[in-house]
């Protein structure tokens, strides 16, 4: 590991709103703020906003910046990345937002049913292949999981570069039948007006520099209609 690497992992075990919990805390049992994340951490009864893989945090930082009465989770495994929308937060003095390190996998270890308000996956990895597709952030698998903790229909935003990643979670939302609130596969072509929606990375920033579209879905998640997988005779 690089010496910056090094560095940023120190730090980021400095930064008092992060959380770095261990594998033997979560593997099969609950975290220990599980269901207290707004009276505990953030003091408040404001709604809570998840953003899973977050990478660098950027669009974390960037929703907190511009909903102050909102709560702003940040959740990923990579802590070098983690630490710049930690350090962000850390130097703006943003009481809310925090982040969370951990893999996706043990999300139902930290949030207790209803504890959620939405969900933004933004730019995941699409895992592609076939054998990979109950890793994806917005198939079945995971969405079954987050209905546990999400309120009902609540909602689940995508943000993504990737065609194939986006026709495949609007056919999945559609064969459930599911709310769709907003969908386009050229996002940045749609007269929204939308704050949150329009919020740039590094990344997307570096993707629509090279003449790349960008696709957008927000759909509702019922709690209690279990998600199912689109056959592969009808994909």
């Amino acid at each position: 590991m690089g010496k910056k690497k090094l560095s940023r992992f120190r730090e980021l075990g400095t930064l008092s709103r992060v959380f770095q919990p261990t594998f033997e805390e979560v593997n099969q049992k609950d975290f220990h703020l599980k269901g207290k994340w707004c009276s505990e951490v953030f003091q408040n009864d404001y709604p809570l906003i998840l953003e899973l893989g977050c990478g660098k945090g950027e669009y974390t930082v960037g929703l907190a910046a511009k909903q102050p009465k909102k709560n702003y989770m940040g959740l990923d495994i990579k802590g070098a990345r983690l630490w710049t929308g930690a350090k962000i937060a850390h130097d703006k003095d943003l009481e809310n937002v925090v982040f969370l390190r951990t893999q996706i996998e043990f999300i139902n270890s930290f949030f207790s049913s209803d504890e959620a308000d939405e969900i933004w996956v933004t730019f995941p990895d699409p895992q592609l292949k076939k054998r990979r597709h109950k890793k994806r952030l917005t198939g079945a698998v995971f969405l079954n999981k987050y209905r546990f903790f999400l309120k009902n229909n609540g909602t689940v935003h995508l943000k993504t570069d990737n065609d194939l990643l986006y026709q495949d979670t609007l056919a999945l939302a559609r064969f459930n039948n599911l709310e769709i609130e907003r969908f386009t596969d050229d996002l940045y072509q749609e007269d929204w007006n939308d704050a949150t929606v329009s919020i740039q990375t590094y990344y997307e920033k570096s993707f629509l520099a090279k003449g790349e579209r960008i696709n957008y879905i927000c759909f509702k998640l019922p709690k209690n209609l279990e998600i199912k997988e689109v056959p592969d005779e009808i994909q």
